[in-house]
């Protein structure tokens, strides 16, 4: 009987002893919904954050994981004005150059979670067994979910706080760009060239691109689906946009570069010079930016100027920075970025 007895309270207490390993390692994990829908178990506390999109660190910076983050990319790494706001970037590793991916290099930094928008990183990261988040976007309420996603990988509550404080500045200002730009009386065609070395590269429908344009009171001159696709010429002269823009230049170099191409100096954009450069920020305004709560202010300025009279660009775009980032520009830096030149 005596022996039974002490079977009974054996197998209790191997029941406890195991049952207690279980609860303490569930409780040193938790579990994160990345934008793809997958769930990702994570440490619970995360103290290492490996960010390889581009797009994606000033978010994480903004939200002040600056602390946290031991791995970047080349752009990153090499984007002087980000260097200026948040020194400790000089200092991270870099194993990804935007087409290379160095596993053996991010391994040394032995982060907690890595943020990521490429789908082959983050396979052979789950092989190598490190957590990975896909916080890869297409729309604004893509980027609303990306900001909640960063916030939850930092896991503060001031980057929460900041998270939600954005998400409702961004959809209350496309409510009110939107109501601006209602009231006009047409929708000029507009063009989004990707970028300087490309002029045949465009953004066409099912991109953040094509919903600032609407947004702010156009139509997309480009009716092909996807991000930098490349179009004909004739594609192109056949579309005759009211307004080109291109990404990563000021206004007079991308008027420039139309006007001595033989290809695009009689399209109707370059002849009225409607022809803009795109702002360039911490990063490209134009496309998965944080800074895209203040391309639909521009755009909406550019396509509708005689709509947009009263929008002060300069005083929403330091207020942006300083809300944000904490960062005070001066008048002069103000002005480069919205003229499209890159601060160095």
């Amino acid at each position: 009987m005596r022996r039974k007895r002490n079977i009974v309270i054996l197998l209790l207490g191997l029941f406890i002893f195991l049952g207690g390993g279980i609860t303490t390692q569930a409780a040193s994990t938790r579990t994160i919904e990345d934008n793809t829908g997958a769930p990702v178990k994570v440490p619970k506390k995360i103290k290492k954050i490996a960010d390889l999109w581009h797009a994606n660190n000033p978010i994480l910076l903004m939200l002040g994981g600056e602390d946290k983050l031991v791995a970047t990319t080349k752009l990153t790494h090499d984007n002087a004005l980000l260097k200026q706001m948040y020194p400790k970037i000089k200092k991270q590793a870099v194993p990804f150059n935007g087409e290379d991916f160095q596993i053996e290099e991010l391994v040394k930094q032995k982060p907690d979670v890595v943020i990521s928008s490429d789908v082959s990183q983050i396979s052979e990261l789950k092989k190598n067994n490190i957590p990975a988040v896909n916080s890869m976007f297409q729309d604004f309420d893509g980027l609303k979910k990306t900001v909640t996603l960063t916030s939850n990988v930092i896991d503060t509550h001031s980057a929460k706080k900041k998270a939600k404080k954005y998400n409702k500045q961004l959809t209350s200002d496309i409510k009110k760009v939107k109501k601006l730009t209602s009231k006009a009386k047409s929708k000029p065609s507009v063009m989004h060239i990707v970028n300087t070395s490309d002029l045949s590269k465009v953004d066409g429908t099912d991109t953040i691109v094509n919903q600032w344009i609407k947004t702010a009171g156009g139509k997309n001159a480009i009716k092909a689906k996807g991000n930098m696709i490349n179009v004909s010429a004739e594609e192109i002269i056949k579309s005759n946009p009211n307004i080109i823009i291109i990404g990563g230049t000021t206004d007079k170099k991308a008027l420039k570069l139309l006007k001595k191409d033989d290809r695009f100096k009689d399209l109707k954009a370059v002849k009225n010079k409607k022809v803009y450069g795109n702002p360039t920020g911490i990063f490209m305004l134009d496309r998965y930016s944080a800074e895209e709560d203040l391309q639909i202010w521009w755009a909406a300025k550019t396509i509708h100027p005689e709509l947009t009279k009263k929008v002060n660009l300069n005083k929403k775009f330091k207020s942006f920075y300083k809300e944000f980032f904490d960062y005070k520009f001066s008048n002069k830096e103000i002005k480069q970025i919205i003229n499209g030149e890159v601060i160095k």
